[in-house]
């Protein structure tokens, strides 16, 4: 019977120089590199140097910031000595991808860890970066489980480079001495990425997704969300929890902060779940030996039904284009290219089955120097990361549609809102010529209205969220539900007459407004994209006076609960700022409830008949 050798002492007969590792390559045979942060450097580079030495080697990697560039060997050898094969899902668009990407093998990240176990991609060698063993023989894998786990469980061959920096981190994240078959002592610092650049537009979108997140939800943070933009959505938030791909200094600060505490997640409750981790050395400092870390392989963390287990799990990614029909293609750039793209879809689809789950696609309406559209027409030429048929909520700096269930001309209508002024004309112009959007459809001067989505606020009401907000373009048809849901005596108090059709035309007036001259909110209950409007205020701009006149219709079940005054004093507050003088109103003298109404404004109302109508009156500059 053989005699089993101590880990320790195996440890020891084990440990050879960079170079006497590389050597044991064969030809011909697929090398796995490890992923993202956790790249073996030291060893990458041994190999690099020596690569004149090797012939049709296969390098298979993560799409990598490749601090050793191998891509470069291949293009300069024809791919004879080393050939590349990145998994990756992106549109290879960035120029430094798209001179690559022969190399890419498009596939969910959820898929990988199968294709190597079952040998359907034989791995032959495996290198990797661990930490130093423990008591017992364990070495962690540290910042980089994802898909590294499964290709070091299935290698013929495993080299692993020991780094007293790795960090080491719990969960299913080790492999033990005995399971390796060279050790390669090399001290450096682990790869970390700086944060990505601060984007106004990025910080405007963080508050407009804020109210969308509830407290308790779990979150799937993509890493192209800067560190501002997810503050602004979250700080506020309460026991929120993570099941993420990649841990980033961002979410570290929101553990700090008190606002992730993983106590509602349902699955894996108090612990922070991913599969890799990139950023600085504090994060690296943060993660090592942390209890409250679980760090698990990518056929764990990116598989769907992982993942709608959670709690309200949202799903936040960055999209780099979409289209008008809700098409998105998502790309690594330079400074986030360990995005998750890969991984885009398996999360989209998880979260979309919890219960209580959303989908959320974070969009700048344009490219950093804002001279091209990231919402085009169609995506001819660029790889579509998110069919349209998964795409739910969405969110520039211009605001925030629902496309999950709507038509091609209602979405094409949602793109051109959340598009940049400066590009909403072309748009409209181009959905009309490709059929998306009615030839008899016009869109006004709202075209190139911002909305200002200061003047949104939640309130509570008898135990019900009602959501007041500017309306949009895409509300036209719940504005004209809410209309042919009143009752007669409210339509003759709001039109002054007997009214049975709200025709499509009429209601653009209402739903496409330039928020300055004309200006409409709404009191909406219900999911974003499918509430209910149940308020409808509106001011229209008299020029010749600078005053603007109002007009107010509520739900029978909403009335007597105070939306009237709350919508009157939105108006009022958005005339003032838009350089408005007054209001002026219009009612028959019956109508004691707006009569009412209107004097709850905190100014002077002067009355005068005309007809059979009252004229009421104020200005801000003459208050009570």
């Amino acid at each position: 019977m053989a005699r089993k050798t101590y880990w320790a002492d195996s440890y020891v007969e084990k440990k050879r120089d960079g170079k006497t590792a590389i050597d044991l390559i064969r030809p011909g045979q697929r090398v796995f590199i490890g992923s993202s942060c956790g790249e073996p450097q030291h060893l990458i580079r041994v190999l690099a140097e020596n690569s004149s030495y090797f012939t049709d080697l296969e390098i298979v990697r993560l799409m990598s910031l490749e601090t050793t560039p191998l891509t470069l060997i291949a293009n300069k050898t024809d791919d004879q000595n080393i050939n590349i094969r990145s998994f990756y899902l992106g549109s290879a668009k960035a120029k430094k991808i798209a001179s690559n990407h022969r190399f890419i093998t498009p596939i969910n990240l959820s898929a990988v860890p199968r294709l190597f176990k079952s040998r359907l991609l034989p791995i032959h060698v495996a290198l990797i970066q661990v930490s130093p063993p423990d008591d017992f023989g364990w070495m962690s894998l540290g910042v980089s489980v994802d898909i590294t786990l499964a290709a070091s469980q299935s290698a013929d061959l495993v080299i692993a480079q020991v780094n007293p920096k790795m960090p080491r981190v719990l969960g299913r994240s080790f492999i033990h001495v005995n399971d390796v078959d060279i050790i390669v002592e090399y001290d450096e610092p682990i790869l970390s990425v700086a944060e990505p650049p601060e984007m106004e537009s990025a910080n405007m979108i963080g508050k407009l997704i804020a109210r969308l997140i509830e407290d308790g939800s779990t979150l799937h943070i993509s890493p192209g969300a800067t560190h501002q933009a997810i503050l602004e959505a979250l700080s506020t938030k309460n026991d929120l929890g993570i099941h993420t791909e990649y841990l980033t200094d961002g979410i570290m600060r929101l553990v700090s902060e008190g606002v992730v505490t993983n106590r509602k997640k349902r699955n894996k409750e108090g612990k922070l779940v991913a599969s890799s981790a990139i950023g600085s050395e504090n994060l690296y400092e943060f993660l090592h030996d942390n209890p409250s870390i679980d760090f698990q392989p990518s056929d764990y963390v990116n598989n769907p039904s992982i993942i709608a287990l959670h709690n309200k799990m949202v799903s936040m990614t960055v999209g780099m284009v979409m289209d008008l029909t809700g098409q998105v293609a998502a790309d690594a750039l330079q400074y986030n290219h360990f995005t998750g793209v890969t991984g885009m879809l398996d999360f989209i689809r998880g979260s979309v089955l919890s219960p209580g789950g959303k989908s959320i696609i974070m969009l700048p309406s344009t490219s950093h120097q804002g001279k091209d559209s990231r919402i085009v027409p169609s995506l001819d030429d660029t790889a579509v990361v998110v069919p349209r048929a998964d795409v739910h909520y969405v969110v520039s700096e211009y605001g925030v549609v629902n496309l999950f269930g709507k038509s091609f001309q209602e979405r094409a209508r949602a793109m051109v809102s959340l598009a940049h002024p400066d590009f909403r004309d072309e748009l409209f112009q181009k959905a009309k010529a490709m059929g998306l959007i009615s030839t008899r459809r016009t869109l006004t001067e709202a075209i190139h209205g911002v909305y200002p989505a200061r003047l949104e606020e939640v309130r509570e009401i008898d135990g019900e969220q009602v959501i007041i907000r500017p309306a949009k373009p895409v509300d036209e048809r719940r504005i004209q539900e809410h209309f042919y849901n009143l009752s007669k005596d409210d339509v003759v108090s709001r039109f002054f007459h007997e009214k049975t059709a709200f025709a499509h035309s009429e209601m653009e007036g209402v739903s496409q407004v330039d928020y300055i001259k004309d200006l409409t909110i709404l009191a909406v209950v219900g999911e974003v994209g499918f509430g209910r409007v149940v308020a409808v205020g509106e001011y229209l701009l008299e020029e010749s006076t600078n005053a603007a006149e109002v007009a107010f219709s509520v739900s029978r079940d909403f009335q007597g609960k105070g939306l009237g005054k709350i919508l009157m004093a939105k108006l009022a507050l958005a005339a003032r700022e838009n350089g408005i003088s007054g209001l002026m109103a219009y009612t028959s003298p019956q109508n004691q409830g707006m009569i009412r109404l209107f004097k709850t404004l905190p100014y002077k109302v002067r009355n005068t008949f005309e007809s059979d109508m009252l004229e009421m009156r104020c200005r801000f500059d003459e208050p009570v």
